[in-house]
């Protein structure tokens, strides 16, 4: 499934102001395009979008009132966030999608499906909005799935090069949500720029060990470091919390070329990020565009990520090698967090054994680390600052010299298996949408084959 949020003519709903160049309605197009060019969008089932009601926002959000008479001085109100007389309405909009989304698959209309929708909305909180989003998207989306269908546990994951600390704040002390993001922190120095956003933010109360942040205290982060987060630490946890439906902020900045990011993640590794993903939770997963600013790179994560949630296989994985030493001081942090929580929390997500989910291999390229590798006492991302500092200097002044577009290979071309499925209906039986009826004189040998096998 996939759904969006916007007609054109609302499109511009963040462009009024010329400060606001990079949360453009060319976000949306270049994706809906893509999608179509590929041919992934005929093979979706568009779910129309509704506006989500006063209601649905309040499960979140402590007010849906919103000044239009004069954005520009509602603006001035926040930060990083550019009001158009018609947003209220494509922020209800955009809600609404993930809403329908969330109906469509825990109704078992679809399996799984993406929501591309505009303005984002990870940065929102209670009483503010933030960051480009007005309404926070997923975490209304959560609320709405406890709330209408039963939903016991949630898996939020985060992967937007920005940390959702609306999200995060949202879920805290709820130990019903477990919140995963990674995020460029550079210590504290990226925005938003928050205490929060750091490693031993775990959560408060009863929710102590189910708020998980990974800090990117560096840029050009790569697929090994991405696939090393992910084997380490998300997933040990998610099997952990057995979560009834999975929600993903996708936020295509953690991509290669974006000017927010500046990681060096290629677009295909989304097609493994969801592949890991829809092994939970019996593969309810609801995907909902939050970042990505690159017009290249974003359409081409949104297709990786659809096609994967349509079931084709994933494609094969290049130029691992191995997670960076900033990658690696953050996961070992965040063990180390976590580990001192599970220890005082005995509900806590976070497995028990050392050994869970941790591999060996003799290959020097390996993303696994074994558990003699792991942290033994308190660490802290401050060890290597000062160098860092002083490599970035370094790599600003060379970059500023040898200023170029960053350029990176199409993402490898990704064939969809045939459908070999067949079924003998009764003649009254109406054709399933999607599926062609043929007749025992059109191919009596296929249909021979069939009443021999279900007779």
């Amino acid at each position: 499934a996939w759904t969006l949020s916007e007609t054109h003519p609302q499109l511009t709903h963040l462009c009024i102001y010329p400060v606001c160049k990079i949360e453009v309605p060319e976000r949306l197009t270049v994706s809906h395009e893509a999608l179509i060019k590929t041919g992934l969008a005929d093979r979706c089932i568009s779910v129309p979008v509704r506006e989500a009601t006063d209601a649905d926002i309040l499960l979140v959000h402590r007010s849906v009132l919103m000044s239009t008479k004069s954005p520009h001085l509602f603006t001035l109100q926040y930060g990083d966030v550019y009001f158009h007389p018609n947003i209220y309405h494509c922020a209800k909009l955009a809600a609404g999608a993930a809403l329908q989304l969330v109906d469509s698959v825990m109704t078992g209309k679809v399996r799984n499906g993406m929501a591309l929708v505009r303005p984002p909305g990870h940065h929102s909180m209670r009483s503010a909005a933030s960051g480009f989003c007005v309404f926070n998207n997923v975490a209304i989306a959560a609320q709405y799935a406890k709330q209408q269908y039963g939903v016991k546990r949630v898996l939020i994951v985060d992967w937007d090069v920005h940390h959702g600390q609306g999200v995060q704040y949202c879920f805290e002390d709820d130990p019903s949500v477990l919140y995963f993001s990674w995020h460029r922190y550079e210590h504290q120095k990226f925005w938003p720029q928050l205490k929060e956003s750091d490693y031993n933010s775990v959560g408060k109360e009863k929710g102590a060990g189910f708020n998980i942040n990974v800090p990117w205290n560096k840029v050009g982060m790569k697929n090994s470091d991405y696939l090393s987060v992910f084997c380490h630490i998300l997933l040990p946890v998610a099997y952990e919390f057995s979560p009834d439906l999975v929600l993903v902020c996708a936020g295509f900045d953690s991509a290669i070329g974006d000017p927010e990011g500046e990681m060096c993640a290629s677009p295909d590794i989304f097609a493994h990020l969801t592949h890991l993903l829809m092994n939970l939770a019996g593969g309810k997963l609801c995907a909902v565009l939050e970042g990505g600013y690159n017009l290249t790179s974003l359409p081409q994560s949104v297709c990786q990520t659809v096609q994967t949630l349509l079931g084709d296989p994933a494609p094969r994985p290049a130029n691992l090698d191995g997670p960076c030493e900033s990658a690696l001081e953050s996961l070992h942090c965040v063990r180390s967090a976590h580990r001192q929580v599970s220890a005082n929390v005995a509900s806590n997500c976070w497995p028990q054994s050392e050994m869970t989910f941790i591999f060996t291999a003799s290959s020097n390229n390996s993303l696994l680390l074994s558990p003699a590798e792991l942290p033994t006492s308190d660490v802290t991302t401050k060890r290597i600052k000062l160098a860092e500092e002083e490599e970035d200097k370094l790599k600003k002044v060379e970059e500023e010299k040898n200023a170029e577009e960053e350029v990176w290979p199409e993402p490898p071309k990704r064939v969809a298996p045939a459908v070999r499925t067949a079924l003998v209906l009764p003649n009254d039986v109406a054709c399933p949408d999607g599926c062609k009826r043929f007749s025992s004189s059109e191919d009596p040998v296929i249909v021979n084959k069939l009443r021999l096998h279900f007779s």
